[in-house]
């Protein structure tokens, strides 16, 4: 019996945790997004599909999430261009201080986000380095005002943000793709390209795939960059639904937008994963 007793007590943290930090909230919100509002802004329980209704029938809602969801394609896209090389040339290039380099990938995890994002408007901003350096050089004869508060600065935060999600799982699958086999291609007279297009790409997918959901899936959620760095017309949806749970008011209406928004990550999650499992067959059958 106290075995049993044991074993079920080793249990109760995840279980608590389950409830309160993770179901709990999300059932909460479930509900809510079912409620009503009054004229005075004070939620009213009751049942009531019309906040879903308005999400889809209002541009400002599923405009904004249809945008949302396109920078984020973006910036995860950006990403995996960006990491794919990075992780190539640490995983077969180097051969010393692979770990060091491997460690620097990893250091922005270190810093604070806001730290981040705010060193992006030093450097994008009027008087900051990067049009001082167009300046200089004589490339431009007026600060370029796009850099800073726009699409362009948003998605550039977002890259360099969630660049770290992305190359440490293609690193990873680089790393476990069998070395026979790279020299195999190499033997029959492939050159790096082909054995990069051949062999080690296909084989990398499934982890291409993972880093990349990953970043896409943060992008969706990201509030901080469009906040700090995004204009006026690069609200995300998470910037609208901290509106209605703040200045609005109107809890039902963010409660539906959140769970609208949690169904489109489920959706994508689904869609990667499949994706994962049918080009990790692949690298079974070529192991």
């Amino acid at each position: 019996m106290k075995l049993i007793f044991r074993k079920y007590a080793m249990l109760l943290p995840l279980l608590i945790w389950l409830v309160v930090f993770l179901l709990g909230p999300y059932i909460y919100m479930f509900i809510q997004s079912f409620y009503t509002t009054n004229s005075f802004g004070k939620t009213i329980p009751s049942f009531s599909f019309d906040s879903y209704k308005r999400i889809f029938t209002n541009p400002l809602y599923y405009a904004t999430i249809l945008r949302t969801l396109m920078y984020a394609i973006i910036a995860a896209f950006i990403c995996v261009l960006l990491s794919i090389p990075l992780a190539y040339f640490i995983a077969f290039k180097v051969t010393r201080h692979k770990l060091l380099l491997y460690s620097l990938i990893a250091l922005p995890f270190w810093v604070s986000y806001i730290v981040r994002a705010y060193s992006w408007k030093i450097i994008l901003g009027k008087e900051g380095l990067l049009n001082s350096f167009l300046l200089w050089t004589g490339i431009t004869d007026h600060p370029l005002e796009f850099l800073l508060y726009s699409t362009f600065s948003a998605i550039v935060c977002l890259v360099y943000i969630l660049t770290p999600f992305v190359a440490i799982p293609v690193y990873t699958a680089f790393e476990q793709i069998p070395k026979s086999l790279i020299e195999a291609s190499k033997d029959l007279g492939a050159g790096s390209f082909t054995t990069f297009r051949k062999i080690i790409f296909p084989l990398a997918l499934p982890g291409i795939i993972s880093g990349a959901t990953f970043a896409l899936v943060l992008a969706m959620g990201d509030f901080l960059a469009p906040l700090l760095l995004g204009g006026p017309n690069t609200l995300f949806i998470s910037n609208i639904i901290q509106n209605l749970f703040g200045t609005s008011n109107d809890r039902p209406l963010g409660s539906a937008t959140g769970i609208v928004i949690l169904l489109l990550i489920f959706v994508i999650l689904q869609i990667a994963s499949r994706l994962e499992k049918k080009f990790s067959s692949l690298k079974s059958d070529a192991a």
